[in-house]
This record gives C-alpha cells, sequence and structure tokens, in this order.
C-alpha cells in the first residue's frame, strides 16, 4: 500500500483519538457539573455536541475516500471498517454528556440527594474503559482490554444499585422524587456509555488480532 495511503490513515486515526477525548471529556465533565450543580459549566460541555458532529461527518466521508481510491486490505482494511464503527460509538458517548448537561440544568435549583447516590463512582468506571480503549486504538495494545467484561458488570450493577436506591428515597420522601427519576436516566446514560466502550473494546481486538470477541 502507497505510502500516502498510510499517511492519510495516520491522519485519520490520530483525528479519532481527537474526537474520542472531546467526547469522553464531555461525558466525565457533564458528571463534574452535575456534581457541583454548575449550569456554566453544563451549557459550555452542550456547546461542544456540534463539534462532535463535525468530527463523525467528516471522518466518516474522509474514510470512506480512502477505501474508493487505494482499496485496502487486510490489517488496512479492519483499521479503517474500526474506525467507521469508533466514531458512531464515539458520537453517541458525546450525546449522552450532553443530555447528562440538559439534566443538570434542570436540577440547578435543587439540593442532591445523598450525594449524588453511587454516580460518581460510576462515572469513574465508564471513563476508565473509554480511556483504555482509545489508548489500545493508539499504539495498537490490547492488554489494558482483558478485564472489560469485569467492569461493565460492575457498571450493570451500580445503575440497578441506583434504581433502587432512588426508589427508596422516593417512597420514603416524594420531594426526592424529580432529583431521583433524573438520577436513575444519568445512571442509564452511564450503562449505555460502558456498552459502547465495551463494542469498541471489540472492534480494535478485530482491528489488531483479526479475531472477533464479545465483550458483555
Amino acid at each position: 500500500m502507497s505510502g500516502k495511503f498510510h499517511f492519510e490513515l495516520e491522519r485519520q486515526k490520530a483525528r479519532v483519538l481527537e474526537m474520542g477525548i472531546l467526547a469522553r471529556d464531555m461525558l466525565c465533565r457533564s458528571v463534574d457539573a452535575l456534581v457541583k450543580l454548575d449550569e456554566e459549566m453544563a451549557e459550555t460541555i452542550r456547546e461542544r455536541k456540534d463539534d462532535i458532529k463535525d468530527f463523525d461527518y467528516t471522518i466518516e466521508r474522509e474514510t470512506l475516500q480512502l477505501i474508493a481510491l487505494f482499496q485496502p486490505i487486510a490489517v488496512d482494511m479492519r483499521t479503517i471498517a474500526c474506525i467507521l464503527k469508533l466514531i458512531t460509538y464515539l458520537a453517541r458517548i458525546g450525546r449522552y454528556g450532553k443530555e447528562i448537561c440538559d439534566l443538570t440544568k434542570d436540577l440547578a435549583n435543587q439540593t442532591h440527594v445523598k450525594k449524588l447516590v453511587s454516580i460518581p463512582y460510576m462515572r469513574q468506571i465508564v471513563c476508565s474503559m473509554i480511556d483504555d480503549a482509545l489508548e489500545a486504538f493508539e499504539k495498537g495494545d490490547i492488554s489494558k482490554l482483558g478485564d472489560f467484561t469485569d467492569r461493565d458488570d460492575i457498571v450493570d450493577e451500580l445503575e440497578k444499585s441506583i434504581f433502587r436506591e432512588c426508589f427508596t428515597y422516593m417512597v420514603e420522601d416524594s420531594k426526592t422524587i424529580t432529583q431521583c427519576v433524573r438520577y436513575v436516566m444519568i445512571a442509564r446514560y452511564l450503562e449505555r456509555c460502558g456498552d459502547h466502550a465495551c463494542k469498541m473494546a471489540e472492534k480494535i481486538h478485530y482491528m489488531v488480532t483479526g479475531e472477533h470477541i464479545e465483550v458483555k
């Protein structure tokens, strides 16, 4: 394959990483805004949604052009396939960050219930999964992907725990209903982002090894 192709492929990989950092930051910082009930921070994060869309459209268009121009095979084709999948998952992660910011603005004039239950801890695990997936994509080293199933199981259990805890608060005090319903929604968003990180891990593993795995 020509030097021109590999130069362009590496450029697209770098843009995916740039998009990944933005999506990850939108998600993780959205929980920071939630913790602080900081409307200004939430709005700043929300404004990046168009940047995520631009990355998605541009990377997809230019990566598809590489297929048309160079007809790559083997690991090069797997890399392109991985890029096209990753930008979809990253766009969704960024969107969930934006959605959490929307809920934060709804809660801005209220008081948190029990320090947000386990949402900050759940965020920590999910963001570590995204970080490790992006590093694996960048370096072609899948060693940090081996425990994704275990981490995803923890995230799933935290979502269930948050639901149970919030249900208890709502039953005991109806004044907590607004906050708790939003906490449950945010936990669901984080759980979905954990699933997207797992799908990223699957595609990166295939890119590197040529072998399909299922992370669940």
